[in-house]
């Protein structure tokens, strides 16, 4: 049965400084992460074991675990490639990503009131959580979200590109208490050459959604 494994990171620990400091870095890659990958590959043989005794009294459970282990292994896995030592500013066209800056203005308004939103659902999230840029491939728009834990609040089908982990092991011990003087923060180390391949490719795959067959 195939299984999840943590990916390596694409930086070393202390790429991003002085955003997020080389001790979350390692602290978060290394065993938050690897705790999800951990959780999901277990959950995965739990069900396994489920099937062959034809027992279902932890189903729930189970797949309640499985949600959010695995969503946290996936938003964790696009996190690590969505920030650059040399990120920040705003997408540009000059910078080759004009297609996703244009769909922000389109979506949003504005690049201001867009980073305004983030910003807000990210640094308001009750308790642990994220805030996303996703690729909603009904209408083919961006859209904010705002989820609860890993898979809480989630738009089916939609495809995050951009995602802002608002998790207090993400910033707590350097930014205490102060989560938005963390997301404020993050903005100086966005990826905008990920995003917009992100982007680009959620587009290309737009259609794998079925709404009718």
């Amino acid at each position: 049965m195939a299984t999840y494994n943590l990916p390596e990171l694409p930086y070393d620990y202390a790429a991003l400084e002085p955003v997020i400091s080389p001790e979350i870095i390692e602290l978060h890659h290394d065993k938050h992460h690897a705790a999800y990958v951990k959780g999901a590959n277990d959950t995965l043989e739990q069900l396994a074991e489920a099937r062959d005794k034809d027992q279902w009294g932890s189903i729930n459970g189970l797949e309640k675990n499985l949600a959010f282990h695995l969503s946290g292994h996936i938003l964790h896995s696009i996190y690590w490639h969505n920030m650059t030592g040399d990120g920040g500013g705003e997408p540009l066209d000059k910078d080759g990503v004009g297609e996703l800056a244009d769909a922000i203005a389109e979506n949003f308004g504005s690049f201001a009131k867009f980073k305004a939103q983030l910003t807000k659902a990210a640094a308001t999230t009750q308790g642990s959580g994220w805030g996303v840029l996703a690729y909603e491939p009904i209408t083919g728009r961006l859209i904010v979200e705002q989820i609860y834990d890993h898979q809480g609040n989630v738009g089916q089908g939609s495809v995050p590109i951009l995602v802002f982990d608002a998790w207090e092991h993400a910033f707590y011990l350097q930014y205490k208490n102060q989560k938005v003087d963390f997301i404020e923060a993050m903005w100086r180390v966005v990826n905008w050459q990920d995003v917009a391949k992100r982007y680009a490719a959620a587009k290309e795959r737009s259609n794998v959604l079925l709404i009718a067959p």
